[in-house]
C-alpha cells in the first residue's frame, strides 16, 4: 500500500486529455517529493460479464484491454519522470464511485479536462466536475500545459479561504511560480455607487493584508 498522504493520484483513461494529466501529475509529483498513483477505472464490467480472453487469441479480452490502458499510463509517467516512484491500480466501475475514495488523504487528485468521447463519455459524464465538488483532497483539472511557468492565481472569499491559500502556497513554492491573490467584492443587483469613485473597503482590505502576509511567509513570490 502507498502512503496516501504523500501521493498524487491521477486518473487515466487513455484519452489525449488523460495523457496530459499524467505528464503534468508526474512533473508535480517529483517537485513535491511525492509518489504517483495511476488509476484506471474500467467500464467493461457495466457492459459485459464475459471479459476474459478470447479462446486461442493471446493477450486478448476486455479485462486485458483495461490492463493495457493502465500500463500505458504507468509507462507514460515513467517516461515523463524516470526517477519517479509510480504505483498503479485497476478498478472496475464508474470513476465517480472510486476516485474520491482512492484519493482521500492524497496530496492531490489530477484529472484531464475531458475523458472518453462517444457512448463511454455519455456513460461516465463529467468526472472532473464531479470530483472537483466531492473529492476530499485538492483537485487539479488539466486542460493544457501551455504556460508551465505562469503565475498561480488564488481567489479568496471573505474568510480568506485558508485551505485554498495553503494549497496555493504549496503549489507556488514547489514550482517557483508567482502567486497572485484576488478578492472580488459582491455588489447586489441594483447597487448604485453613491460614494466617491475610489471607495474604501476596510474589512476587505484588512482580510487581504492578512492573507498576503501569510502567503509571503509560505510563498515569497506572492502579491
Amino acid at each position: 500500500m502507498t502512503n496516501a498522504s504523500n501521493t498524487i493520484v491521477v486518473g487515466f483513461d487513455g484519452s489525449e486529455e488523460a495523457h496530459r494529466a499524467v505528464q503534468w501529475a508526474a512533473k508535480h509529483a517529483i517537485l513535491r517529493n511525492c509518489s504517483l498513483h495511476v488509476v484506471h477505472c474500467s467500464l467493461w464490467v457495466l457492459l459485459s460479464h464475459n471479459r476474459g480472453p478470447v479462446p486461442g487469441v493471446a493477450d486478448s479480452g476486455l479485462e486485458r484491454a483495461a490492463q493495457k490502458v493502465l500500463e500505458e499510463g504507468v509507462v507514460l509517467a515513467k517516461e515523463t519522470v524516470p526517477d519517479l516512484e509510480v504505483h498503479s491500480t485497476l478498478l472496475h466501475g464508474m470513476p465517480r464511485d472510486h476516485l474520491a475514495h482512492v484519493s482521500a488523504g492524497a496530496q492531490m487528485l489530477v484529472l484531464g479536462s475531458r475523458g472518453l468521447g462517444g457512448f463511454m463519455g455519455l456513460l461516465v459524464g463529467s468526472v472532473s466536475l464531479e470530483m472537483a465538488a466531492t473529492a476530499e483532497c485538492p483537485v487539479a483539472v488539466i486542460r493544457a500545459d501551455d504556460h508551465p511557468e505562469g503565475p498561480v492565481l488564488l481567489a479568496v472569499d471573505d474568510s480568506g479561504s485558508p485551505a485554498a491559500l495553503d494549497d496555493a502556497c504549496l503549489f507556488a513554492a514547489a514550482t517557483g511560480a508567482e502567486l497572485r491573490i484576488v478578492h472580488v467584492l459582491h455588489e447586489p443587483e441594483g447597487y448604485r455607487r453613491l460614494r466617491e469613485p475610489v471607495e474604501s473597503y476596510p474589512d476587505a482590505e484588512a482580510m487581504l493584508d492578512a492573507v498576503l502576509s501569510r502567503a509571503r511567509h509560505k510563498a515569497p513570490g506572492s502579491r
